[in-house]
């Protein structure tokens, strides 16, 4: 792969991730095109369902630039779609212009339709050249992987990616000291927050709900405007409590699970591509035990209030790695299968 291309995905990547948490049912994607010296034309992303995908948006935004007919090389992190939903094919707004070749990070995950965008694009004889077939191209071709992970698990398993987060003192406690909502450094606060952002949703407990109160919004980083995410309370509505929950649903499309056994079923029925899970011991042992979680973040204080961070997760590939934050994390695989 050339280094100019694999820069390129590294942009196409970054401007993808800026709308991580806005675009389910849609996957995050990143669109730069460039002309036939490598020079970047466009970069640009898909930002939330039903707008124009990264491509389109591209190739739109090349024309209003008067760079058209510059289009040499596309390069995207997910192959280009072939069919009509909410917007045309993606693979036409490109063949609209004069590309000639077109990088391709990842294959569609959705087994009807996999290959189809680059057996278009080839038969109009463009040169379609795959990350994952493609010498040097391992970081491009994980980062790709990482950004359409959630979206991946929901057309593969039927269900949302599952990040559980979980806070403790040196001591091994979850409780935080009295008069406290949190005991962590303010770095791992945003970094907590910035989890919140990308993701479609919280899953928490009457229990945590009872005991905190907790506001689950974005804060300490900005959020996407006027974000509705998908709040999803193990337990029993009638344990909650009803002042805290009418402020609530002002914010959140609230769902309540009074079986753990019905999570999962409840969870393919949203849209939410991602979500975290903010809770006490006992809903996460519960969703240890069922094997129904993907990554397990873990900060922990030390006794000189430092934190430190870990992440044990049952997948070659995470999303979280694409933040800055995964280069301070100790990475844990987990040995068993995932189910």
């Amino acid at each position: 792969m050339p280094h100019g291309i694999g820069a390129a995905f590294a942009l196409a990547v970054s401007e993808a991730w800026r709308f991580a948490g806005q675009t389910a049912p849609n996957p995050p994607v990143g669109c730069v095109l460039l002309d036939a010296e490598g020079a970047v034309l466009v970069i640009a992303a898909h930002h939330r369902a039903g707008e124009w995908h990264a491509e389109r948006l591209a190739v739109e935004q090349a024309r209003a630039l008067g760079v058209v007919e510059r289009i040499h090389t596309a390069v995207v992190t997910l192959e280009p779609c072939n069919h009509t939903g909410r917007t045309p094919p993606c693979t036409e707004a490109l063949l609209s212009t004069p590309v000639k070749t077109v990088w391709i990070g990842c294959a569609d995950p959705n087994a009807h339709v996999q290959g189809g965008g680059g057996a278009r694009l080839q038969a109009a004889r463009c040169d379609v050249r795959w990350l994952a077939h493609s010498a040097n191209g391992e970081h491009a071709h994980a980062q790709c992987r990482a950004l359409i992970a959630p979206f991946a698990s929901k057309v593969a398993r039927g269900r949302p990616w599952i990040t559980v987060k979980q806070a403790l003192d040196s001591t091994g406690s979850m409780i935080p000291p009295a008069g406290r909502t949190t005991f962590t450094t303010p770095a791992s606060l945003r970094f907590a927050h910035a989890l919140r952002r990308v993701s479609d949703g919280v899953i928490t407990a009457t229990g945590t709900v009872r005991a905190d109160r907790p506001g689950l919004g974005v804060r300490h980083v900005e959020d996407h405007t006027d974000r509705r995410r998908l709040l999803v309370i193990c337990g029993q509505e009638a344990n909650t409590p009803q002042d805290w929950l009418a402020g609530v649903v002002q914010r959140f499309d609230v769902r309540f699970c009074p079986d753990i056994s019905d999570l999962e079923p409840l969870l393919a029925r949203t849209d939410a591509l991602w979500l975290l899970v903010e809770a006490g011991p006992t809903l996460l042992a519960a969703l240890h035990a069922r094997n129904l979680w993907d990554d397990w973040l873990t900060i922990r204080q030390d006794p000189d209030g430092q934190d430190h961070l870990s992440v044990r997760t049952r997948h070659d590939i995470t999303p979280l790695s694409l933040f800055a934050e995964w280069a301070h994390c100790t990475q844990e695989q987990v040995c068993f299968p995932v189910s």
